[in-house]
């Protein structure tokens, strides 16, 4: 069916993120050099990519600290060929700065190369 490399980083990717251990997957998962690409520039940085485990880190702190999740969803993985899978995550979060509380959808689509994820791409609902 699909390359079972590919089944088995995305198959962990997902329970990570269902489990709350997504920071685990960035260490095993990812690629050292990977790319991370947002829909719209990120808050503070002007840009819409960062590279490199390290900056894909610190993306996740701000996330984690600009915002408070109170649910979330995880639907996935759905596979694409021998490199790609996409998952589609559900976001009910507040705003610390504004206290916005604002519910999301968002598909994000990965990359995968001789087992590393290397690159990720997110697509935001317009709601």
């Amino acid at each position: 069916m699909f390359n079972q490399q590919l089944m088995d980083v995305a198959n962990k990717l997902v329970e990570g993120c269902k489990t709350n251990n997504e920071r685990e997957g960035l260490d095993t998962l990812y690629h050292p050099e990977a790319e991370s690409h947002e829909a719209m520039a990120m808050e503070g940085s002007g840009s819409r990519m960062v590279k490199g485990i390290d900056g894909i880190k610190a993306k996740h702190d701000w996330w984690e600290n600009a915002h408070e999740m109170h649910d979330g969803s995880v639907e996935g993985p759905f596979f694409h060929g021998d490199d790609k899978f996409s998952v589609i995550f559900g976001l009910d979060v507040t705003n610390r700065e504004t206290k916005e509380r604002m519910q999301m959808k968002e598909v994000a689509l990965y990359t995968v190369d001789q087992g590393k994820i290397v690159k990720e791409e997110f697509f935001y609902g317009a709601g």
